[in-house]
């Protein structure tokens, strides 16, 4: 099994752009896996992990609905903003700078065969990294992403996730509202719930700016932990989509 995870840090980029990106990656795993299969052979399969901030964007899952976006194609312009339906679970979601969105495509042959556990573990991911700027993030049952004061009339999302995985092999992932411009929020239903606010890490702690490097340097060091994975950074400037 190949524990090895290529870390590629694709800075800000357009999100159809970086979404046909996956899906290449994604491809090129699944197709990996048929052949191996097909012939009979052992050639192993590439993890990757992916960060991204997209210019702002409205994305709608499989199962969303197109109610929970609260604004018109003139309004999406005049916020230069975008909308894509996309093939990932979950139902409508925000992208935008200030925000570290995370796209693990992985093998899970290579770690766990177990999509719960997966999601498990992302938020958890997510939750001791927040652990290290002094806050107290939750899972709030039966719904996807990561929430702090859950329970209270005070709950809010800080953290959404939507997956897709064919074959064992995953893509799309998280977004984590670290400098995140929290009034695009207003403009749709956050993943379809009513009457949870939406926060961001730099809110939460009272202070301007999130180091967002930071944050990702501790993202990756809970990754590798709970996934028991060796990550090999790939800079930035060697990549083109």
């Amino acid at each position: 099994m190949n524990k090895i995870v290529e870390l590629q840090d694709l800075g800000n980029k357009d999100y159809k752009d970086t979404w046909d990106y996956q899906e290449s990656l994604f491809k090129d795993i699944v197709d990996l896996k048929i052949k191996n299969r097909r012939e009979q052979t052992k050639i192993e399969t590439p993890n990757y992990f992916l960060f991204v901030e997209h210019p702002h964007v409205y994305t709608l899952g499989k199962s969303g609905d197109m109610s929970n976006l609260l604004v018109d194609e003139n309004q999406l312009k005049e916020k230069n903003a975008s909308f894509y339906k996309v093939n990932r679970g979950g139902d409508i979601t925000y992208h935008g700078p200030g925000q570290i969105v995370g796209y693990p495509i992985l093998d899970l042959d290579n770690f766990f065969t177990d999509i719960h556990k997966y999601l498990r573990l992302l938020e958890e991911m997510i939750i001791l990294t927040l652990a290290e700027y002094g806050l107290k993030a939750e899972r709030s049952q039966g719904e996807t992403g990561v929430w702090l004061d859950v329970g209270t009339p005070f709950a809010r999302k800080i953290c959404a996730m939507g997956v897709r995985a064919s074959r064992w092999v995953t893509m799309h992932g998280f977004a984590l509202n670290v400098n995140a411009n929290l009034g695009y929020f207003d403009n749709m239903i956050p993943c379809g719930i009513r009457g949870k606010a939406v926060t961001s890490l730099n809110v939460e702690l009272g202070i301007p700016t999130v180091d967002e490097s930071e944050v990702k340097e501790k993202l990756l060091k809970h990754f590798s932990n709970l996934f028991e994975a060796v990550v090999v950074n790939v800079k930035r400037q060697s990549i083109t989509l």
